[in-house]
């Protein structure tokens, strides 16, 4: 398909959330410009006189939305779209389309190797090892922490998206009996049977978030929650931040009302401060730095559809 105009000015505010990616698909497009970062007080600068504008987690409020007369199409470098002001982008005809189902089986992966490595103690053992412990015993064996195994264990999913359903399967490839709960309430037809949220968290040895962050789910996940959980269950989200409360998990933790938890998201990010930094047990916690969508292959997927939403608004454009 033929592009009407191919120098139409691009710009992409935050560069750095793609990582080292090849860009290229994006900068044939047009007369290209892209910054590493873009500040709140350097949006409308970096914006200037820029047709299509890209970004990730950069926020275009209503305020610079209307203060860009050159603005028609923003293309979102994510799934979520709630850094856009969508209302005064639709008032001002202004396109947005975001990118949907390009990290599912990254952070399906993600979801089971917090899971191994949680039931597994990994950072534990590899601390072990490297600091010289190993090396300074005469044992062969060391059980300084418990060892478990997927197989035979109990995995509830909170929210069954396509996310959910990969990592159903997944865990089902392990040998895990697999159940979940509705947070929008749908009864849909599904292979794994459903369960209430209070009645998931009792049943589980493993409990994953993959529900959106929505007004019914922020802080779905809270002292009363947690301590419906079984002391052996681990808690893995790798949805949005403020579906679990965080303060509320670092108690749990610290008082072993649960075994452990893995974290890809929080709150406020970065976060820059947190009770889950000062965890009583620190191998109770394994957290990455919102990492589990980033696969090399997810980043790749991305960055050809966020071509394909630009190359369609311009050959649709009057």
């Amino acid at each position: 398909m033929r592009i009407k105009n191919y120098m139409v000015k691009i710009a992409f505010l935050d560069e750095y959330s793609l990582g080292d990616m090849d860009l290229s698909p994006i900068k044939e497009l047009g007369e290209y410009v892209g910054y590493d970062r873009t500040s709140k007080e350097q949006v409308m600068e970096h914006c200037k006189g820029a047709e299509v504008v890209i970004c990730n987690k950069t926020v275009l409020r209503a305020e610079t939305l209307r203060a860009l007369p050159d603005l028609r199409f923003v293309a979102i470098a994510a799934t979520g779209m709630n850094n856009v002001d969508l209302d005064v982008a639709a008032e001002l005809g202004i396109g947005v389309k975001n990118v949907a189902g390009y990290s599912t089986s990254s952070v399906a992966e993600a979801t089971i190797n917090f899971a191994l490595s949680l039931f597994k103690n990994t950072k534990y053992f590899d601390d072990y090892f490297k600091n010289g412990a190993y090396a300074a015993t005469d044992d062969i064996f060391h059980f300084g922490r418990p060892v478990r195994q997927l197989r035979g264990s109990k995995w509830g999913i909170i929210g069954m998206g396509a996310i959910g359903r990969e990592v159903a399967r997944l865990a089902s490839a392990f040998g895990c009996e697999v159940a979940y709960t509705s947070t929008s309430g749908a009864v849909r037809k599904e292979e794994y049977p459903q369960m209430s949220l209070e009645e998931l968290l009792g049943w589980a040895d493993i409990v994953s978030v993959h529900c959106p962050l929505t007004p019914a789910t922020k802080g779905l996940i809270g002292e009363k929650e947690l301590c419906m959980m079984k002391p052996t269950s681990v808690i893995i989200n790798v949805a949005r931040g403020g579906i679990i409360d965080e303060a509320a998990l670092a108690q749990a933790l610290n008082d072993k009302v649960i075994a452990g938890a893995g974290l890809d998201v929080f709150s406020r990010e970065p976060l820059h401060s947190s009770p889950l930094y000062d965890l009583t047990d620190k191998y109770s916690l394994v957290a990455s730095p919102h990492t589990a969508w980033a696969a090399d292959v997810a980043r790749k997927v991305l960055i050809e559809r966020i071509a394909e939403n630009i190359r369609e608004y311009l050959n649709n454009r009057h």
